[in-house]
């Protein structure tokens, strides 16, 4: 069993100012945003100009982030900020949610497409090939910090990694299994899946390969905005399986996790819009 590395948090501190990998994740992410969005440009086939990405992505930033939050916030620990109010603050300490960032982007290219004159959807084509590296970066992010560790899984496994940050929910599994507990004696730790990395791997770099180069060509309106709606749900949907529920949630109905629910009406959104599109929107 692999141990987790045990990053420092913070990349550069600077006494009580600390730039964290956390923060540079998303930074990444931005960076990346523009330098695909700029090929994208080059390609030809979309009414965005480099003037119209820099000005998104200030309102692209501003939806991840608000959203991100207020969806965390809303869907995963909403009693804990009722009697916490002022850790709803605390972004650089995690806890963001991608279904909440989604839609404080999708507000954000509404409004964004309303003052350009543009259409929404021709908006939501042009970005959703830009966006996989950006979550790919974000989960790296996490697996640095050592957080949104996956569940139990065989002490002999090649990918098993004991994660030292999750040790308090560790030594309460073992109580519930002998051979938990019989594990913990031995390495102080329970083996666990890296499900930061397989989410890198499947929603980051899969997601990315699908949809940029099913983008490449000429599609109709709203079929490549669909491919990555329900692409993302997919792969989201998958990597559940090996990431550990959050405790003060656990599984819920039908023993799927909250991140499974969320992410079954990104499929079931994304199959039929893309059918739909592809019959309604003929290619100019």
């Amino acid at each position: 069993m692999m141990i987790h590395p045990q990053f420092d948090p913070a990349l550069i501190s600077f006494g009580p100012i600390a730039i964290r990998w956390y923060a540079l994740s998303y930074i990444v992410g931005f960076i990346l945003f523009l330098w695909l969005g700029r090929r994208r440009i080059k390609q030809g086939n979309t009414a965005f100009t480099k003037e119209m990405l820099d000005d998104f992505l200030g309102w692209g930033a501003i939806g991840v982030i608000l959203g991100g939050r207020l969806g965390y916030i809303l869907f995963y620990k909403f009693s804990y900020y009722l009697e916490h109010p002022l850790d709803m603050i605390k972004v650089w300490e995690g806890g963001m949610s991608f279904h909440g960032g989604f839609l404080g982007v999708v507000i954000a290219m509404w409004i964004f497409s309303r003052q350009h004159k543009i259409s929404t959807l021709k908006t939501m084509d042009f970005v959703a090939p830009l966006v996989p590296l950006g979550l790919a970066s974000g989960r790296i992010g996490n697996f640095i910090n050592g957080e949104l560790w996956g569940r139990i899984t065989d002490i002999n496994a090649f990918w098993a990694m004991g994660f030292p940050q999750a040790r308090a929910e560790d030594l309460n599994a073992a109580v519930r299994n002998p051979l938990w507990a019989e594990w913990m004696q031995q390495y102080h730790v329970l083996p666990r899946h890296p499900s930061q990395l397989y989410q890198f791997a499947l929603e980051g770099i899969c997601l990315f390969i699908v949809v940029w180069i099913f983008s490449k060509k000429p599609r109709p309106t709203g079929q490549v905005a669909s491919l990555f709606l329900g692409g993302y749900g997919f792969f989201r949907f998958i990597a559940e399986y090996a990431r550990q529920p959050d405790d003060y949630l656990g599984l819920l109905t039908l023993g799927l996790s909250m991140g499974q629910w969320l992410s079954v009406p990104m499929i079931v959104l994304g199959a039929i819009g893309f059918v739909w599109f592809g019959k309604k929107n003929r290619l100019n």
